[in-house]
């Protein structure tokens, strides 16, 4: 197991690495995280760095309706295929970043806490085990959504929109490898308060076929992100909240809405 991060140095220089078993240092590598990164040799302490979102996604997808409990809850009927849509790059967020609402947006914000699957091999019209091989590893994302936008016109509901503001896709602290996904959970706390805790084994689709049939319709790429959807317990945060999403093996990816 491996936990991949991405760093800013004081001067601005980036870089990545490996954590270190004590999540205090980083160990600096250089080449393409994807094929056979070299360390450096190079430790760097946390307080020397700031941890960025650990990958920079060419499609940052996001998954609908793929928790049995939530079907249950909402009432929906449960897919045979993901029910996906794309979220910007530019939504992308650091950890510890600051959610910023769009200017004048006054409606609901709220959280979603998601596994992430990382992808580290071109994927194209894959099987399930060619899928599950192009799995690099696991990271936690909060899928943030401005719920008024979503909503706004009865007609045509904006899913990539309200999903895709700046600052809507903290994904992060790290990206962890050799992780058995069907044993974690995914936790989320406000201002310390846990608002989800629900089982991935609960997931309708799991994540082999997810990239499996995602793959059949767009070609996925080294770096390339999807977010397996969330349960039940995903409300509305008040500016200066701190909300954190927590996956065992992965950390927790921590931020605060803007006050």
């Amino acid at each position: 197991m491996a936990l991949w991060v991405r760093f800013a140095r004081h001067d601005g220089a980036e870089g990545f690495g490996t954590l270190g078993e004590a999540a205090g240092s980083v160990a600096a590598h250089v080449g393409d995280i994807f094929d056979s990164p070299t360390p450096t040799g190079e430790t760097l302490p946390l307080e020397a760095i700031r941890l960025l979102a650990p990958l920079r996604p060419g499609k940052f997808i996001g998954l609908w309706n793929n928790f049995h409990d939530l079907a249950a809850k909402t009432g929906a009927a449960i897919p045979e295929t993901p029910l996906w849509f794309l979220k910007a790059g530019t939504s992308l967020l650091d950890p510890e970043g600051t959610i910023r609402p769009p200017t004048g947006y006054t409606g609901k914000v709220l959280y979603e806490g998601e596994l992430g699957l990382v992808i580290g091999r071109r994927c194209k019209d894959a099987g399930e085990a060619e899928a599950a091989a192009a799995i690099f590893g696991l990271t936690a994302v909060n899928d943030v959504t401005a719920l008024d936008i979503l909503t706004s016109d009865a007609s045509f509901p904006q899913w990539a929109r309200a999903k895709s503001c700046d600052s809507f896709g903290p994904v992060g602290p790290a990206i962890a490898t050799g992780l058995d996904w069907s044993v974690l959970h995914v936790r989320v706390a406000l201002n310390g308060r846990v608002r989800q805790d629900y089982p991935l084994a609960d997931m309708i689709i799991p994540p082999a076929r997810i990239v499996s049939l995602i793959s059949r319709e767009v070609t996925l790429e080294p770096g390339d992100l999807i977010a397996c959807g969330t349960s039940v317990g995903a409300l509305p945060m008040r500016a200066g909240m701190t909300v954190e999403v927590s996956i065992e093996g992965v950390g927790t990816l921590r931020n605060v809405m803007a006050g």
